[in-house]
């Protein structure tokens, strides 16, 4: 296992493959290295980057380290990045986008920032992430609920049928999910703010001067499109592409090569 040391002593897991220019990949929520997109992803970018691919604290091969502040994270990637030695390519999916959002806005050497559908909620078309949304994720984790913990997720977060919640328990991977369970208000962290049914506030990621590319499904719900076309209007230099056929689960055979021309491109 090959970890960097964060800010506050946190050893943070990653792994190298490939050969070119830095790109670090982010998760969304639960995911890490072993069950996730980025390993996937990884492998159709190896050719043309040397990619990055690490688990969040908290979650695979990577510590914690308690109290948990959402700026924590963002110095677990600028370890990253002063380990790599160089400016970087950035993308993150879903709340990892958030995450990569953040980490570009701070001012950490960010060459460009490409994004996949961060679950912001600008409109009327779900009802927004209850106002209690994290505290009652931390009361149901504290009260060692971790299934209902996830099925609060997915039903209040990522906005699943009731249906489809219910039988969240019979996936494979179920007990890995609540391994991990205990991460999701770091998430919200990220998240929530932005999820309000209200259009995103104008001026909050200036510090995003990099290009960036904003990406969607074309088969996702409309809730999560209209946020991924409203955060391309606020940033300062941005372009928005749709996949066609593709959800939230988007497949890294048809995104790596928006991937791959969008930072060639603007290198």
């Amino acid at each position: 296992m090959t970890t960097v040391t964060s800010r506050d002593g946190t050893p943070i897991a990653y792994s190298r493959t490939g050969q070119g220019p830095a790109l670090l990949l982010v998760d969304g929520a639960m995911c890490y290295r072993a069950s996730g997109p980025s390993t996937p992803l990884a492998e159709r970018l190896t050719g043309d980057y040397t990619v990055y691919t690490y688990d969040r604290r908290g979650r695979g091969e990577s510590g914690d380290t308690p109290p948990y502040a959402p700026e924590r994270e963002v110095e677990d990637i600028a370890a990253l990045i002063e380990l790599i030695g160089e400016p970087v390519f950035l993308y993150g999916i879903s709340s990892g986008a958030a995450l990569a959002l953040a980490a570009a806005a701070s001012g950490l050497p960010v060459s460009k920032v490409a994004v996949y559908e961060p679950p912001f909620v600008v409109d009327g078309t779900r009802p927004p992430m209850p106002a209690d949304y994290t505290a009652t994720l931390e009361s149901l984790l504290a009260a060692g609920k971790p299934g209902a913990a996830i099925r609060y997720f997915m039903r209040e977060g990522v906005g699943l049928p009731a249906p489809m919640v219910a039988l969240m328990p019979l996936v494979p991977g179920w007990s890995g999910m609540k391994k991990v369970a205990r991460t999701l208000p770091y998430d919200a962290a990220f998240v929530t703010e932005f999820a309000q049914g209200r259009p995103l506030p104008e001026g909050r990621w200036d510090g995003v001067k990099m290009p960036a590319l904003v990406v969607d499904g074309g088969k996702s719900p409309a809730w999560i499109r209209n946020g991924t076309r409203d955060l391309a209007r606020v940033l300062p230099d941005a372009e928005h592409r749709t996949l066609d056929g593709q959800t939230h689960m988007v497949k890294p055979d048809v995104l790596a090569p928006v991937l791959k021309e969008f930072f060639h491109t603007h290198s």
